[in-house]
């Protein structure tokens, strides 16, 4: 510890500040520290070791709990407790005892007074003298940068063995780099009256929270902090002025960038020293309990109204309390929390028009006059139709695939062209909505020009340990570090790029230096787990072809044998969609295992710059992964199986392909996220309740906060990736292929209610509290979503024109029906080409059957002058695919580019307020150094001025001053 710091009865306390040779016996750990009463000096923020570069001290009361207490000597301390190993072992039972009274939510230092910002947990094993070096080192460079360290031994942790390191940092710290990384904090209450009022208001008052939840603290202008102008801003209180969001977000950035050796400056943060086993966990605390409220007035226990009013499952309709997710987890997890929200609460529109579409499928279920000749005996039941694959398919009646027919109608009807339509609009008005929601959050949570002024200057630690030159930034006249990237260097590693590539095994032996190098070997990566994928893809399809004859051949009898029932409801098509569908998702499960590792390891060989840029290239190889992973299936499905076979071949029911895209998404999308909200729920559970199975047996007093929090699960490097990844994947699932399935918006709406309150719990109590971190928007994933909602109007016109049965239906009724009417009699008959099987190859040929054998397709029948050629009506029906295409498109991307021009990215009232928040910033900040150009020409006039006093008795002092300069 920093200081030692004991009380026995009503004596005075006892402080100590060791010396590098003064070590803990009961631990072997061993921290210098800095004098007292001396000052520590702060530096350039992209290194530890360089932080004695800007000057701020610390006053004697900043190190000391008593304005009396004195640093005492060895012989004092030997005075006063006849030798330190009695005083160790007294401080030990103190330290007990400290722990005994301490409340169970404790969540400041020994003495009650500081509070603790962060905490670092290490155990001590084999190799305890190198990571001890370490850690002696990193804590001595802590210190240096003026944080303050208290250490709580293994003997009083749970398990017996974890020392927890606690962390705080004083205020110069906090307004110190508050200054570097320019950190908004309030300088005027918001004088900007609120006109906005909401029609019918009061149909939202059950979904709305309380006042104090959703607004927890007051409306505020605020402004860059300056810590030479700390007396500009409104600090009524420096112990709770930063938010501890804030404050943990600081010792981070500096926990970062401290390096742990002086031999090597690359050996620095506490990444480093976490992968190497030096710490065994770095976090903030939760401020209490999730259940109960701390019983320390000082702590507002905000982790307690979170789960009331939001973790909760039974508060599943109520609206969530963005400002203090936002206050206490950080702007980057609230804004995902609000996108998801807005995402969920359009989602309901579209679930809406959804399910109208299906129960026009369902209500006009009587009236589809061709599935009525499907079923009738005297049309479907005569017709025999080709095999559907060589030698092991029988002949099979068209009837048998009546009930395929019916179900096919639900989904493909007239309505879904409306539908797909629709979906086109309502992505853009998502798209175009969310903008607004999101401008409006960047103003409310002081985001405006985030990215300009503070993202740039949040360096990743491994991109600065990698540069080695200096180059003048243009924009800033700053010196910055750089990786140099010349053109002589991507010209001459050609050769060393596609060497690495090769011999991949060689790695360790030969560095790849090479910036081209890296860039290759990501790109061939990429390219070999997208071809792992699609070889995957390739293996369901043999399996469809292998499955699908050998059901055909066990069913190719069932009209006439006890497989009838079985038969007529379970097609070799259905049973093999199904069974196809069901390996396909267990693929895509065991892929994606995989993917995180591929993903980080060729990301981090990219070294980029900033965190920012880091988060976007790992979201887009992610993203590409997953893209090919889940929807390829689909795809194919959708635009390629039965599409390039002659004829008699692997063609779909005559029912429609429709039916077995629908399978398909609904097996991939409903698995997954019946899978994804199991293991979101009950993997962390269960991780945790198998991790504190020990301290479930302490008293209260025994098990600290710190102890409570280190028991939960760590929230990952990628943090909020993975719940990003799921929704924009659904988010693809519900507008790429929506025309086949019009209930899926329906089905995302239902999990996205649950996956809410489930990430929620979630983070309120199965995971330690994240390190705070800004984000001004959803990063990456925003063009992802343009660029899926683009591609979903081409994909959902083309279901609708060449999956669905919708445009041939049309042609006939409008062209080629045989008595004029406006109706679909006689459909069937229409759409259906006759073969000889005396044509068919004896390899081909099944058992003997009926002859001619009808097959699907718009062909010449046998004997005619161009047999087995397309007719006219098929090149008709083929220009009104076509056509319908270019018109759907077309209507859907001028509605789509209307209403983004109609509707404003950033509200007018948000424009507003921006610019009287900028105008205030520089009439305050102008008034405010006129004040201090006044105090200091006054002093001046005092100290120097030579002018006769009370010569000018009613001027006001500015003209005085005047006068006398």
């Amino acid at each position: 510890m920093n200081r030692i710091t004991g009380r026995t009865g009503d004596a005075s306390l006892i402080e100590m500040s060791p010396s590098d040779s003064f070590a803990d016996e009961s631990n072997g750990h061993h921290n210098p520290s800095a004098s007292a009463s001396g000052s520590s000096q702060l530096g350039p923020p992209g290194s530890c070791e360089s932080l004695n570069g800007s000057q701020f001290s610390l006053a004697p009361s900043d190190h000391s709990d008593s304005p009396q207490a004195e640093p005492l000597t060895l012989e004092r301390i030997n005075t006063l407790t006849g030798g330190w190993r009695k005083l160790a072992l007294f401080l030990k039972f103190r330290a007990r005892i400290d722990k005994q009274t301490h409340s169970k939510d404790s969540v400041f230092f020994r003495d009650g007074v500081r509070k603790i910002d962060f905490i670092l947990s290490y155990v001590e094993d084999k190799d305890g003298e190198r990571k001890q070096e370490r850690r002696r080192e990193f804590e001595a460079n802590l210190e240096n940068a003026g944080l303050e360290l208290e250490t709580e031994d293994k003997s009083e942790s749970d398990d017996g063995k974890t020392f927890f390191l606690k962390i705080h940092a004083p205020w110069e710290v906090l307004a110190t780099y508050a200054d570097v990384l320019k950190i908004k904090v309030p300088f005027k209450a918001n004088d900007i009256p609120d006109n906005s009022e909401v029609p019918l208001k009061w149909l939202s008052t059950p979904f709305r929270l309380p006042q104090h939840i959703m607004n927890p603290e007051p409306d505020y202008f605020t402004a860059p902090f300056d810590k030479d102008k700390a007396d500009f801003f409104l600090i009524d209180d420096k112990d709770t002025f930063f938010t501890p969001s804030t404050r943990n977000r600081i010792v981070f950035y500096i926990l970062a960038r401290c390096p742990y050796t002086t031999e090597d400056k690359q050996k620095k943060g506490i990444k480093r020293l976490l992968s190497n086993g030096t710490y065994t966990s770095a976090f903030p605390l939760h401020d209490c309990r999730y259940w109960k409220k701390s019983r320390d007035p000082n702590c507002e226990s905000e982790r307690y109204c979170l789960y009331n009013h939001w973790a909760t499952f039974l508060c599943f309709f109520k609206e969530q309390p963005l400002n203090l997710i936002r206050k206490y987890y950080g702007e980057k997890i609230g804004i995902y929390f609000a996108w998801l929200g807005f995402y969920t609460e359009m989602l309901f529109f579209a679930a809406v028009v959804g399910v109208i579409c299906f129960l026009y499928g369902l209500l006009t279920y009587e009236e589809n006059e061709w599935s009525k000749e499907i079923c009738s005996i005297e049309i479907g039941g005569q017709i025999v139709m080709c095999p559907l694959c060589d030698k092991k398919c029988g002949y099979w009646k068209l009837n048998s695939t009546c009930n395929s027919s019916w179900q096919s109608h639900l989904f493909d009807n007239v309505g879904t062209v409306f539908f797909a339509i629709f979906m086109g609009i309502w992505v853009t008005l998502f798209l175009e909505f969310w903008k607004r929601r999101q401008a409006r959050l960047e103003y409310e949570w002081d985001l405006v020009d985030f990215e300009e002024e503070q993202q740039q200057l949040q360096l990743r630690p491994e991109y600065e340990t990698k540069c080695t030159n200096r180059r003048l930034n243009r924009i800033t006249q700053e010196m910055e570090w750089v990786l140099e990237r010349s053109t002589a260097d991507l010209v001459g590693k050609v050769l060393l790029c596609w060497a690495s590539i090769v011999l991949w095994e060689m790695e360790p032996y030969l560095p790849i230096t090479s910036q081209c190098a890296r860039t290759c070997l990501s790109g061939a990566t990429v390219l070999f787990w997208i071809s792992l994928i699609i070889a995957c893809i390739i293996g369901v399809i043999a399996y469809r072809l292998a499955v699908y004859a050998a059901f055909a051949s066990i069913m190719k009898d069932s009209p006439t044998n006890q497989l009838h029932v079985v038969g007529s409801l379970i097609t070799p098509q259905l049973a093999t969609s199904v069974t196809a569908s069901c390996i396909n998702f267990v693929i895509i499960m065991v892929l994606n295992l995989m993917y995180e590792r591929v993903a980080i390891w060729i990301t981090d060989m990219e070294i980029p710059k900033t965190h920012l840029e880091y988060e976007n290239k790992l979201t887009v190889k992610m993203f590409l992964f997953q893209f090919v992973n889940y929807y390829s299936s689909c795809f194919y499905v959708a635009f390629f199986k039965g599409k390039f076979v002659g004829y008699p071949g692997d063609y779909c029911d005559p029912g429609g392909c429709l039916i077995e895209l629908t399978t398909q998404l609904v097996i991939v999308m409903t698995g997954k996220q019946v899978w994804g909200n199991i293991q979101e729920a009950l993997v962390p559970w269960l991780m945790n309740w198998w991790g504190s199975r020990k301290a479930r047996n302490h008293p209260e007093s025994l098990y600290s906060r710190w102890e409570q929090d280190h028991d939960l699960q760590s929230f990952g490097q990628l943090g909020l990736f993975y719940e990003y990844l799921e929704m924009v994947i659904q988010f693809g699932f519900i507008t790429l292929f929506v025309a086949s399935f019009p209930l899926a918006p329906l089905l995302a709406l239902v999990n996205n209610i649950i996956e809410v309150r489930v990430d929620a719990w979630k983070f309120t109590t199965q995971f330690r509290r994240p390190v705070a971190s800004k984000a001004h928007s959803i990063g990456a994933w925003q063009e992802i979503l343009n660029g899926v909602a683009v591609l979903s109007v081409v994909t959902n016109a083309f279901i609708v024109a060449f999956t669905s049965d919708m445009i041939p239906r049309l042609v006939f009724m409008y062209a080629y029906q045989p008595d004029g009417e406006m109706s679909m009699r006689g459909y069937i008959n229409d759409s259906l080409s006759i073969f000889s099987i005396a044509e068919l190859p004896d390899a081909s040929r099944p058992e003997p059957g009926e002859n001619p054998t009808w097959y699907r397709d718009y062909r010449y029948p046998p004997g005619h002058k161009e047999e087995y050629l397309h007719t006219m009506q098929f090149w008709h029906i083929l220009a009104a695919k076509l056509a319908f295409i270019i018109i759907m498109e077309h209507v859907v991307f001028l509605v789509k580019y209307f209403v983004a021009w109609l509707i404003p990215d950033i509200p007018t009232e948000v424009k507003a307020r921006v610019k009287r928040e900028r105008y205030l910033v520089q009439e305050y900040l102008h008034n405010y150094e006129v004040e201090k150009l006044k105090d200091q020409l006054i002093t001046t006039v005092h100290d120097d001025c030579n002018c006769p006093p009370m010569i000018y008795p009613t001027l006001p002092t500015h003209e005085v001053l005047s006068e006398c300069l």
